[in-house]
Parts: structure tokens; sequence; C-alpha cells
């Protein structure tokens, strides 16, 4: 394997400068300001409480559609309660458990660890999830039917891995690009859950594969600076500290020559070549669904199986692939930058 070591060397120095960049790629292309606003009304006939774990344009969108959903089924009926918890698991307990006091008629939890706090904090008032990739895994269920059997429900942004380890091997073939780094934090039990499953398809086809985890932001120069010197192409999973950390992976992988292939649009707009991307404002929307057919119409939410993305989109970074002389197929959509 041919590795541009001094490269690699030296971007690993330039990250430390751009570790802020954690947390700070807070921006939405689909209008992430709504995502991040309470909607107001003292006098509303139903109390929503929403916990997202960290601002990224993927949770931003997925919170833009929920709301949007609300507002268009329920109008001035519902106020909407919106707080962020800065990708701190235990800034989401405190979030969850205080909408629990003020007895909200549900919550909704926006990414694994927020719908954990949710449930620890209330078996009784409904939960709607999203941007969660398994919900057997996050709630650490022994047995699965599509329903969770408890007042949980919501939607998954499970990635369709088999075809993207087929895009993968596509774009970067084994006979080049043998080893294959998975890049997640390892307190991200769906980021787990999806790297096993990918690590089986990509073994399958070829690659030899390793894990890459960093524990919190702070991990993630010096974790893709080893990735990169030990790696032909990464691969990210819909991780949300990777997500608030795009702009340190970039700093580290675009100039060592590493291409990434990322599990959905915002990381690859960022610091990724291609994806095959849901669209997060869509399972968004389709939780808000969800929650109004909970309020209005008195649905119990463990009778409600878990929803899926029906759409995925090849999408490909023109700069980061130009930049690696990577030749995309006609059938991929160039990503707009913001």
């Amino acid at each position: 394997m041919k590795k541009k070591l001094l490269a690699i060397m030296l971007t690993a120095a330039m990250a430390v400068t751009t570790i802020t960049a954690c947390g700070g790629n807070t921006g939405s292309s689909t209008g992430g300001s709504d995502a991040t606003q309470n909607v107001s009304n003292p006098n509303a006939k139903y109390n929503v409480g929403v916990c997202q774990l960290v601002q990224h344009p993927a949770l931003d969108a997925a919170t833009e559609g929920f709301t949007a959903a609300l507002r268009d089924s329920l109008g001035e009926d519902v106020n909407i309660t919106i707080q962020n918890a800065a990708g701190d698991s235990a800034t989401c307990a405190t979030i969850t458990n205080t909408f629990v006091s003020d007895g909200v008629d549900l919550i909704m939890a926006n990414a694994t660890p927020a719908l954990q706090a949710a449930v620890s904090s209330t078996g009784d008032i409904p939960i709607v999830g999203t941007s969660v990739t398994d919900y057997a895994t996050a709630l650490e269920l022994d047995s699965w039917n599509g329903k969770t059997g408890i007042n949980v429900t919501g939607t998954s942004d499970l990635a369709p891995l088999a075809e993207q380890a087929a895009m993968l091997k596509d774009i970067f073939p084994a006979s080049t690009y043998k080893n294959v780094g998975i890049l997640y934090c390892a307190a991200e039990a769906n980021s787990k859950y999806q790297a096993e499953e990918i690590t089986k398809e990509l073994t399958e086809m070829g690659y030899a594969v390793s894990d890459y985890t960093f524990s919190d932001t702070n991990d993630v120069a010096a974790v893709t600076t080893n990735a990169c010197q030990n790696c032909d192409v990464i691969y990210i999973p819909t991780d949300n500290t990777a997500a608030s950390c795009t702009e340190t992976i970039d700093s580290v992988a675009r100039p060592a020559g590493v291409p990434i292939v990322a599990g959905e649009e915002g990381i690859c707009k960022v610091c990724g070549t291609v994806t095959l991307s849901i669209n997060y404002y869509d399972i968004g929307y389709a939780a808000g669904e969800m929650a109004v057919q909970i309020l209005k119409d008195g649905k119990d939410p463990k009778d409600m199986e878990i929803g899926f993305a029906k759409n995925v989109t090849k999408e490909f970074n023109p700069e980061i692939c130009s930049a690696l002389g990577i030749t995309v197929p006609d059938d991929y959509k160039e990503i707009a930058k913001d």
C-alpha cells in the first residue's frame, strides 16, 4: 500500500488546530435554523418536547421535518419545545427528565442517545424516535418483530448497507483499495451495529476491514490519522459524532489522499467522495406523522411499526472527487454546496 506518510504527518498537526470544527459544522442544507426554534403557543392542545442530540445538518433536517408534519396536521393546536444536548448523553437525560416534569404529551427523540435518555425518563409518555439506526440495538431488545412493544415508535435512518458496500466496490475495487477502515464513535451503539453489518458485506467482497473508533470529539483527529496511515479507503456510517467533526476529518484525509465513503449526505458534503443517502427531512416528517396519529387519533406507540426511508440517492462530492482524481458514474447526483 502506497501511503502519503509525510502528508499524513503534516495534516495531523493541522488537525490539532481544526479540532474546534467538531460541533461547529452546524449549518443545514435544508434550513437548519428552523430546527433550533421553538414553536410556542401556550394555549395549544398538545405539548411536544423535542430532544436533539447535537446540531448538524442531518439531525437538523430530521427535526425540521418533524415539526413541519406537526404544523401541517395540528396547526396552532401544538406547542413544540426543542432542546439541543450539544452531543452530551447526560444533557439528553436532563432534557427528557425536564419534559417529563413539565408533563408533555409526547417526546420526540432525535438520535439514539436521545432515545435512550427518553426511555430512561418515562415508561408512560409516548416517545417517537428518529435518526435511530436500529431500535432493537438501541433499546437492547431481546426479540424483534418491527415493533418495540413499549411506549416507543419512530423512524430509522438505517442506510442500505449492502447497497453501500456494493457502491464502495464499484468505485474503489479491492484490487486497488484492499484495506478498508470503518471510522466511527465507539459510544454510539448504532454506529457499531452498522460497522459490524457492512464489515460482513465487505469481507465477502475480498476487502480487509478494520475498525477505527474514537470515544469523543477529542480523539477524532488522531484516530483519523491512524486510519489514513493504514487504509486505502475509509467508510463512515451514519455517526453523529463524526457528522459534527467532518471538517476535522477532511483536514486529515483529503491531504493524505485517502477517499471516504459516507453513510449519508451531510458527512459526504464536507469530507466524503460518494454516498448512497437517505433524506433526513423525510424520515423526520414521517416521524411527525406518527406523532400526529398518537396525539390526535389515540394510537399506541407499542403497536406501531418502525418506519424506514423509502428512497435513497447516489450522490458525490465533486470537489473532493476532483482533488483525489476519482471518476464517478453518470447516475450519481452532485451534492450542492450551501
